[in-house]
């Protein structure tokens, strides 16, 4: 009972904080009730309540493999003598570059791609759509952007205000908002950039670094036309299951779950998936 609570609060405060940013600042138009909102609620539901803590004890075991470590003692030796925020920009700028190259990885790589094509199924995207993410693909990119933290032997209890921060800010990228960042549009990212990462294409080649976009630059993966080009689709452009169950068992190769489920492929005048993907 204390987690639903938990759970209704942490939804009713992002919603707050979202919700008036999307009315006053909409980027595109449309509706609140908007198509597969029930999804979405789900796929929050779901990382909040289950998936947060395959992903904890994921990280604790990590962690626990790496500290012992004696090879790294000379390099945490080191890192101790430098300053705090020293420290920190250090673990995020590695962390940020280990996870691009993942986040690249998951759109070449047909394996990582089934679990990824999840979050690229989003056809409205908003603050809620932000969480519709497989559990595995999210495991990954947890344990990678950690790994430098680990390996380098920062003390994560006082970096927290700057993960919730991160964190925020990863929903922001995602919610139906058009905000003028100026030149903080190369250091943190902002909706406009990720919108296009979610363009309805077979799979999309830029915008890689959601929260490091000087990053796409740097390896050429940069891509922001002008404001006035944005009404492109969203979502994929394959077929793919509709409801939340098929969606989180369809990339385990459980391919009838859509039918289990009585949620059809694609646009709600498709035909059923076939068994094939």
């Amino acid at each position: 009972m204390k987690a639903v609570a938990s759970l209704a609060l942490g939804f009713l405060m992002l919603a707050v904080v979202f919700g008036p940013l999307e009315r006053l600042f909409p980027a595109r138009r449309q509706r609140l009730l908007r198509p597969e909102l029930a999804i979405d609620v789900c796929f929050f539901a779901g990382q909040y309540l289950a998936f947060a803590a395959l992903v904890t004890s994921a990280l604790a075991a990590m962690h626990g493999a790496i500290g012992p470590v004696p090879a790294l003692t000379p390099l945490r030796e080191l890192m101790a003598q430098l300053p705090f925020w020293a420290q920190a920009i250090m673990a995020i700028v590695i962390g940020d570059v280990v996870v691009y190259w993942f986040h690249r990885a998951s759109h070449r790589f047909d394996f990582l791609w089934r679990f990824h094509g999840v979050h690229h199924s989003v056809e409205h995207l908003d603050w809620l759509a932000a969480h519709r993410e497989h559990p595995v693909d999210g495991l990954f990119t947890q344990l990678l952007i950690n790994l430098p933290g680990f390996v380098l032997g920062l003390r994560f209890d006082l970096l927290g205000p700057l993960v919730v921060f991160r964190g925020m800010w990863a929903i922001f990228i995602h919610s139906n908002v058009r905000l003028p960042l100026g030149p903080l549009l190369m250091l943190f990212g902002a909706p406009e950039l990720h919108r296009w990462h979610h363009a309805k294409v077979e799979r999309t080649a830029h915008n890689f670094a959601n929260l490091a976009p000087y990053l796409d630059r740097l390896f050429g993966t940069y891509h922001c036309p002008a404001p006035s080009d944005d009404r492109y689709p969203l979502g994929r452009t394959d077929p793919w299951p509709r409801g939340y169950v098929a969606q989180l068992l369809w990339p385990l190769g459980i391919r009838r779950a859509a039918w289990l489920t009585g949620a059809p492929c694609g646009r709600r005048d498709s035909a059923p998936c076939s068994s094939e993907r």
